[in-house]
């Protein structure tokens, strides 16, 4: 979604929340609002040439939420310590709660709307915990939904945004980086027309080499039934293996906008681009966006109506995998910051009361991991690993701090356990023994525990000779 303020909200800092709530509310809503049913209960298998990365089809009870190993909520209206209002000018409070944000029991995901007595909008927004989506080296991205906008129109439509879109993933950890780090629009949509949006924004707001805060942006109207009447499938290519890297964005196999690397500078789109992505779905109400097209919510706009999604799929294809070959240099010897990060899942960044303030990663359980790419240990041996950690966890439960390099499949090279040290900002400094290092490697912090709760927060770490 485009960010008018050209700074968006900083992430909330809330401990993992394992949401599966069945509530009567959420199934009373689900039940109330008639939407075309989607035709498929599944993502279609990846063409020939194309591999598996994510999917969800969000199959499971009516009424029950995500699967939050693979989803988090952003609630409120703002990420805490950020911009109001999400820095878009939306007037909505994004909620966990299923009345916004649930499965229909057909495969369906619907993120629904709500106005109270008073007046007041509530709404859904989920993120992917993965940050990591990127085409490899040479290779190609493809990341794709079937969606339903809200079926809505006219002045009942007023102030309805839904999106479907990324973020780059050094935006968690920093939340001021906008619009730096690149946002990649897949859909977006506002009173109810039957148009589809899709834009690159990147450079510096406002203005700049990507036209900020609208972006690089293009649009077209919904092939056949309209965007809001019917399912249309909604497509981002990424592909590094043409000489002038691309950005295509598709509807229903139709490419009707490109973002070519040769529109900006190489640093511009060097900082928009040389990390992964996450992804983001919610439906907005009001906002920048919105008041360019006549404005709203208002008292003529129709609440409960959902943006409804079949699946949410990504798949790769071509070069030597999902993640590119290390980029640029960190010091091997020198702290580390946790939540500096080039690729994680199932972590949250949150602030600390550690020494020198900042920030540390945390929620971290068992099948947790966070990336740090390029990682220099030079020519002398790295034999030694220290992590500044802190748990509340509690009685009986601990796990391993595992180091691994260059892939979250080969065999840890050293290891530590930790346990309750006295609370969740309650820190020491741990060491372990590892393996002898040398040369330049990507560096993966992986959680190992025999429990699912969560036992560990990590504020920095590095290594020594």
């Amino acid at each position: 979604m485009s960010e008018p303020s050209g700074t968006p909200g900083r992430r909330g800092s809330v401990r993992r929340a394992l949401v599966a709530v069945l509530s009567t509310l959420g199934l009373a809503a689900v039940a109330a609002t008639a939407v075309t049913p989607s035709a498929t209960a599944a993502a279609p298998t990846p063409p020939s040439g194309w591999t598996q990365v994510f999917v969800d089809d969000f199959n499971g009870s009516a009424g029950s939420g995500v699967n939050t190993s693979d989803w988090q909520y952003a609630t409120g209206t703002s990420y805490p310590g950020g911009p109001a209002n999400w820095g878009t000018g939306e007037i909505e409070t994004m909620t966990s709660s299923t009345n916004n944000v649930a499965l229909d029991g057909s495969g369906n995901l619907r993120i629904t709307p709500r106005r109270d007595s008073a007046g007041n909008w509530t709404s859904g927004r989920i993120e992917t915990r993965r940050t990591d989506f990127e085409p490899p080296a040479g290779g190609r991205l493809r990341v794709e939904a079937r969606i339903q906008m809200p079926n809505v129109t006219g002045t009942a439509a007023r102030g309805y945004w839904p999106a479907f879109w990324m973020l780059g993933a050094p935006y968690r950890g920093n939340y001021w980086n906008w619009p730096a780090v690149g946002e990649l629009d897949i859909l977006e949509n506002v009173q109810g027309l039957n148009t589809v949006w899709a834009t690159m924004h990147c450079g510096t707001s406002p203005g700049g080499p990507c036209n900020e805060t609208t972006g690089l942006g293009g649009s077209t109207a919904c092939p056949g039934s309209t965007c809001q009447s019917g399912f249309h499938t909604y497509r981002m290519e990424w592909d590094r293996s043409t000489s002038v890297e691309e950005i295509r964005f598709y509807v229903d196999d139709v490419n009707y906008h490109t973002v070519r690397e040769n529109q900006v500078d190489a640093t511009t789109w060097s900082n928009a681009t040389d990390h992964g992505f996450y992804i983001i779905l919610n439906v907005a109400m009001g906002g920048g966006f919105v008041n360019a097209f006549g404005g709203g919510p208002d008292g003529a706009t129709v609440p409960g109506i959902p943006m409804v999604v079949d699946y949410v799929q990504v798949l790769s294809a071509g070069g030597g995998g999902t993640t590119p070959p290390p980029t640029g240099s960190r010091d091997a010897y020198g702290a580390i910051q946790a939540e500096s990060f080039d690729g994680q899942s199932g972590t949250l960044t949150e602030g600390t009361s550690d020494s020198g303030g900042g920030q540390n990663i945390g929620a971290l359980a068992n099948g947790d991991w966070a990336l740090y790419r390029g990682v220099d240990f030079g020519s002398g041996s790295a034999t030694q690993f220290n992590a500044r950690v802190a748990s509340g966890a509690g009685a009986g439960v601990s796990g391993l701090v595992e180091v691994r390099l260059d892939s979250r499949s080969n065999a840890p090279v050293g290891s530590f356990s930790v346990g309750n040290t006295g609370g969740w900002q309650s820190w020491r400094t741990v060491p372990a023994n590892i393996s002898s290092v040398t040369g330049k490697h990507d560096v993966y912090l992986t959680f190992t525990s025999g429990q699912p709760a969560d036992f560990v927060n990590v504020n920095w770490f590095s290594f020594g000779r």
